[in-house]
């Protein structure tokens, strides 16, 4: 792939961003094909998808992770719809390139491909995303089949599935031994019913290797090795801005909370010694 032009400061220079002005769900399936990896950030405002976009991001995912990094909830269990739909129409005004998936939130989709279907209109109407994600293999298979037939593409979510982590017991690695069987066969559902993609969570590498393979639609891994189609992490994860624990599959492309520890530290420094504002910030 040809690059950009060099990076300031002698720094390495950035792959291009495939030659593709709106990513559209049919882009991960031909990506996939040519063997091309494709990228996938979270996004919950306007601000960080327009840098997402900027910099080439192929698929912006408004998470319900957003019940943490945001709203400092302990888990994503307490995440409403109408939250989400907020924080995804933001995300939406931002990203010009990326596709936006919005994430159903727990609570709005279990019940019945009736209720499924009635939040995921919602989540695309309100707030103009171009997708949703869903967790749940064999057991939402009806549920993406209904949303599929009814004109609204969906991303599947097996493996770890945050929603369910206290069914689970905790934040567990899922396929390992026996359970991989189980994995495989939760892939095979949601592509069968229709999902145009499916993030693996917290799944052995070589059982993700087996699904990617075994899938003809894409797979995004997410502590799931270095096999599958596309790859996703939670921004704050990846830059820096949590500086609590992370997960082991969490590699750190930034600190930005240090660089806004600083800023913010200069500013309280400059305000309280009386050098800002200073006479060219005065009208």
């Amino acid at each position: 792939m040809s690059t950009e032009e060099s990076a300031p400061y002698g720094g390495a220079s950035a792959p291009a961003a495939p030659s593709v002005k709106r990513v559209r769900t049919h882009h991960l399936r031909e990506w996939k094909e040519t063997g091309e990896k494709f990228t996938m950030l979270t996004s919950y405002d306007l601000m960080t998808a327009r840098i997402w976009d900027e910099a080439g991001i192929d698929t912006i995912l408004v998470g319900d992770s957003g019940g943490n990094t945001v709203l400092g909830y302990s888990s994503t269990v307490p995440v409403t719809l109408d939250e989400m739909i907020v924080m995804a129409r933001g995300v939406v005004r931002g990203a010009k390139r990326a596709l936006v998936i919005g994430d159903l939130p727990f609570g709005t989709y279990q019940a019945s491909p009736e209720q499924a279907y009635h939040s995921a209109a919602r989540l695309m109407k309100e707030a103009e995303v171009a997708a949703v994600k869903l967790e749940g293999g064999v057991d939402m298979a009806p549920q993406i089949q209904k949303l599929t037939r009814g004109g609204i593409p969906v991303c599947a979510h097996i493996g770890f599935t945050p929603q369910s982590e206290h069914t689970l017991g905790g934040y567990r690695v899922q396929g390992r031994g026996a359970g991989a069987e189980g994995v495989l066969q939760d892939a095979r559902a949601v592509q069968d019913a229709g999902a145009f993609a499916v993030v693996l969570e917290m799944v052995p590498g070589d059982v993700a290797t087996e699904v990617t393979k075994e899938l003809a639609i894409p797979t995004i891994g997410i502590g799931a090795g270095s096999e599958t189609d596309g790859q996703v992490l939670v921004w704050q994860d990846a830059f820096g801005l949590n500086t609590g624990r992370v997960p082991r599959f969490v590699k750190r492309y930034a600190d930005v909370n240090s660089v806004l520890l600083d800023g913010a530290r200069t500013y309280v420094s400059e305000v309280k010694d009386g050098s800002f504002p200073a006479p060219e910030h005065t009208f």
